[in-house]
């Protein structure tokens, strides 16, 4: 394994020096594994070993107590801002702030690392930097975004995009999941008014820089054999709601010519989604289908499907999904097909003055672009933001198998803690 190249001890503090028998005094990879422990049993499922934890469920619910004990465990202030989302301050919350997190909510069946690594690392990475500095130039904030993965409700970075104003709040609100709860019940249980949803001019002030750690979803670190990573980019990608619509009929007495089957335009629409994301060095996806009423010996009334596709450039991401819609259409047989569009990021550059900086902290560090969404990049839009990349052996990802090595993880806290100590510090 190759390792950082920066060096902790000439690494320079601002006003301060190692405190003895702090955090320091217990070894960062001990309190990574405890800490990391800790988070194990929250919405996992013991028959698939992976985690659900949807956004607004009793699962969130822990995951947003967990947060809180932590900030309190540390004496940082713990708040809940308009729209959900939680930020621990370590000392007074205020203007041009260094922020760091990520989110804790996953995917269906998700894998434990996509989200919380980055929150845990945050927590242990302002641990080191109080070890290391008495009295940073910069307030320090911890974050951990709400629904980040859109599992329930269908939008990814809910949290963010409603914090930048890229989601609107009165559409936001309508949103609903499976059950056909709203959005807007759902954070009335939670203690969040929606009513306050909405684009927060005070907390983005409050935002100086923004930097994400996440764990990598593939596997160009495991082939460049190293740890940690800067990014530079994501490509663009989003996600459309297919409806097909059709007329339900029996199944053994309904002659094939007299079948408005709405089977045989999705089935058009999935199969063109590979091939032309082939074509086009893309990758396209129907991971969500509903069908009614779903009996074997019945043709389909409707059948719902989503498309989450992602290209190197918006003009390929448009052809793509606008050559999914058309082979859907030309396989109709009188099936009625739309096509939404349910959110959709626009390719992101993070910004090259924080990355430049960073990397000039972590040495040579490899730099990767991402085709994966995150909080960094719509925070993007809106103030200096940048991510930090922490290996994934197998380079799976949004399943069980999503790995870190436990060392891979420390390199990326003692990362993390350089880069919070170069942004709050000089």
């Amino acid at each position: 394994m190759r390792a950082p190249t920066w060096d902790r001890a000439t690494s320079g503090v601002c006003d301060g020096r190692m405190a003895a028998g702090g955090v320091a005094a217990v070894p960062l990879a001990a309190r990574f594994a405890a800490l990391w422990s800790s988070l194990e049993r929250v919405g996992r499922d013991p028959s698939t070993g992976g985690y659900r934890r949807f956004a607004w469920t009793e699962a969130d619910r822990a995951l947003r107590d967990w947060f809180a004990g932590q900030a309190a465990d540390r004496g940082m202030t713990c708040e809940v801002d308009r729209n959900g989302n939680l930020w621990a301050w370590d000392g007074e919350a205020a203007d041009g702030a260094v922020v760091t997190g990520s989110h804790l909510d996953s995917v269906p069946d998700g894998g434990a690392f996509d989200g919380p690594l980055g929150v845990v690392s945050a927590f242990l990475a302002v641990d080191e930097l109080r070890d290391r500095v008495d009295r940073p130039r910069r307030p320090v904030a911890v974050v951990a975004f709400a629904d980040e993965e859109g599992a329930r409700f269908g939008v990814a970075c809910a949290g963010s995009r409603l914090l930048t104003g890229a989601l609107d709040p009165a559409a936001a609100r309508t949103l609903t999941d499976r059950d056909a709860v709203p959005l807007a019940e759902a954070l009335r249980a939670a203690g969040v008014d929606p009513e306050g949803l909405g684009r927060d001019e005070r907390a983005l002030a409050r935002i100086g820089a923004y930097v994400e750690l996440h764990v990598e979803q593939g596997r160009a670190l495991a082939d460049l054999d190293a740890p940690v990573a800067v990014a530079t980019a994501i490509v663009p990608h989003g996600r459309w709601h297919l409806a097909f619509r059709g007329a339900a009929d029996h199944a053994g007495t309904t002659r094939l010519a007299d079948r408005q089957d709405p089977m045989l335009p999705f089935a058009a629409a999935v199969t063109s989604a590979r091939a032309l994301a082939e074509q086009a060095g893309a990758v396209a996806t129907v991971g969500r289908v509903q069908v009614a009423p779903n009996a074997t010996n019945a043709v389909p009334a409707a059948v719902d499907a989503w498309l989450d596709a992602r290209a190197a450039d918006d003009a390929v991401l448009d052809a793509l999904v606008a050559g999914v819609t058309e082979a859907a259409h030309a396989a109709a047989h009188g099936v009625q097909v739309t096509c939404t569009e349910e959110s959709r990021s626009p390719a992101v550059r993070f910004d090259a003055a924080l990355r430049d900086r960073i990397r000039a902290v972590l040495g040579d560090v490899p730099l990767l672009p991402t085709a994966a969404g995150h909080d960094a990049g719509i925070l993007a839009a809106e103030v200096p933001a940048a991510m930090l990349f922490v290996r994934n052996p197998s380079g799976v990802s949004h399943s069980p198998a999503e790995t870190a090595d436990p060392e891979d993880c420390v390199a990326g806290i003692e990362a993390l803690a350089a880069v919070l100590e170069e942004l709050a510090c000089r």
